[in-house]
């Protein structure tokens, strides 16, 4: 599905578009009693969902336009960022018009200069504490693009640029506003050129959690602080005072961030005993991500010190090795760093006792199996192929009582949404399409032709027993028709 409005498509490759807002949190908002907020949240869903089906097959610029290389853009301090900053001016156009370039005088727009600000520190965090030459290590542009839509309650990186939008001002300020939330969402671009961590269950699980450390590293090291010092919150600047919570997701305490009548409560996990064993959300990967969240702050707490210099080098060290695997899962991934802790410090050193102790103490790995080879339970690894049964015949058409649910998960907070209905409830048209597409084999087809899961898209089940269908398909490999029937039809609840 292609946007009618952008004139932007992203640049060719992998990355996968991810939001920093939760869908589970903009669904919430959706269904308020306030209408000027929730047209505005549907409005951000709506986008969110066109921009994600846009990048179902990757393919060059339409318009020409290609990324910027390094040796593009000159700047007069040498080797260091590559930043441009665009303004979309309310459209829901990017790039937009270029109001600020590496080296050039700060403008008069907050969000354009936040923007820039953002973007420099998280490339000083990345080279400075990592050596590492941009987000591909070879001097990736850093490129954003400010005011995208109007009163657009998200953030996202689309594989080639931040986009921020200002926020509804009821419940979210603008989204520059937060540098942990710029450090987030540009790390799931490090993620892709490094471990290539699969969006699914435990291994998706650790690519957002591994944005989130990255993230908060980026907010401490610019304001000098502390493992002990940190808040360790992930967007505390974006929730307008109005808000019941502190923040999107609270690190150390994972679950109690927020509880707010129209977001609803936290519902991150803080160790395996609570594991949320859910095929929604991709295996619930915004979810699930606070186990090992909480892990690394219990480990950079113990280890003290600046967390990007201890916790976060180990982190980095797994992250950008040879030892990890795609579908690395938190056991995996929790061996992985003990032994790296023990290659930087030593066996038996207080930091890798303290990357042990971390992972113990959230479940993940048992005293007696601190390597990772004996640690808790894994969930069944994805390889990006769905498990969806193979494409069925023609079959007939439903009545107009057959029952239909609907289900929405995924998203980066993992929020649900759902609507059982009678197809002859709905309006003619849609009832008519819901008919033939339930007679025709279209959906089994598609399900099983799905190769690769994307970061924050939706995820789409239906289940039809007259019919005999149970399907389920990410958001991006919808053709756009049957993405509009499906988004009416919840709409509509």
């Amino acid at each position: 599905m292609t946007s009618t409005t952008s004139t932007h498509s992203p640049a060719a490759g992998p990355t996968p578009r991810c939001t920093i807002v939760p869908p589970y949190i903009l669904e919430a908002l959706a269904a308020s009693d306030e209408p000027a907020l929730a047209t505005h949240a549907r409005e951000a869903l709506r986008h969110d969902q066109e921009l994600r089906a846009a990048r179902r097959t990757p393919t060059a610029r339409p318009t020409g336009r290609r990324a910027p290389r390094r040796g593009d853009v000159t700047t007069a301090h040498g080797e260091g960022p590559h930043r441009t900053i665009y303004d979309a001016k309310g459209t829901q156009t990017a790039p937009g018009t270029q109001v600020r370039a590496e080296g050039g005088a700060p403008s008069s727009d907050a969000a354009v200069n936040e923007a820039y600000d953002g973007l420099g520190a998280t490339w000083d965090l990345w080279s400075t504490a990592y050596s590492r030459d941009s987000l591909d290590g070879k001097g990736m542009p850093l490129l954003a693009t400010v005011h995208y839509g109007r009163n657009y309650d998200n953030a996202f990186w689309d594989g080639s640029q931040m986009v921020f939008g200002d926020g509804d001002g009821v419940v979210f300020e603008r989204f520059t506003r937060s540098v942990d939330v710029i450090g987030h969402e540009l790390a799931h671009g490090v993620t892709e050129h490094t471990a290539g961590l699969l969006y699914q269950g435990q291994s998706g699980a650790l690519n957002e959690s591994v944005s989130d450390v990255f993230g908060v590293l980026v907010k401490q090291k610019a304001l000098g602080q502390s493992a002990a010092e940190a808040d360790w919150l992930v967007g505390a600047d974006l929730l307008n005072p109005s808000v019941e919570g502190r923040a999107l997701r609270d690190m150390r305490n994972p679950g109690t961030a927020y509880d707010d009548p129209r977001l609803g409560t936290d519902p991150q996990p803080a160790d395996m005993a609570h594991y949320v064993d859910t095929q929604d959300d991709n295996g619930g990967v915004h979810i699930n991500s606070g186990i090992p969240n909480r892990a690394f702050v219990l480990a950079a707490e113990a280890i003290g010190g600046n967390a990007w210099e201890g916790a976060g080098a180990i982190w980095y060290a797994v992250l950008s090795g040879d030892g990890i695997n795609a579908d690395c899962d938190f056991e995996t991934f929790a061996g992985l760093t003990v032994a790296a802790a023990g290659s930087a410090h030593g066996d038996g050193s207080a930091e890798q006792k303290a990357v042990r102790s971390a992972w113990e103490t959230v479940g993940v790995l048992t005293a007696a199996a601190g390597d990772g080879s004996h640690g808790a339970k894994r969930t069944k690894k994805s390889g990006g192929r769905s498990t969806a049964p193979a494409p069925a015949p023609a079959g007939p058409t439903p009545s107009s009582e057959a029952q239909v649910l609907l289900r929405r998960t995924g998203g980066f907070a993992g929020q649900v949404r759902e609507r059982r209905v009678a197809i002859g409830e709905l309006p003619e048209r849609d009832a008519k399409d819901w008919q033939h597409l339930l007679a025709a084999s279209t959906l089994q087809r598609i399900a099983a032709s799905t190769e690769r899961t994307h970061p924050d898209a939706f995820v789409y089940s239906v289940v039809c027993d007259e019919v005999g269908c149970d399907i389920t398909i990410q958001e991006p490999h919808l053709p756009e028709a049957i993405h509009s029937l499906f988004e009416r039809t919840l709409a509509d609840d």
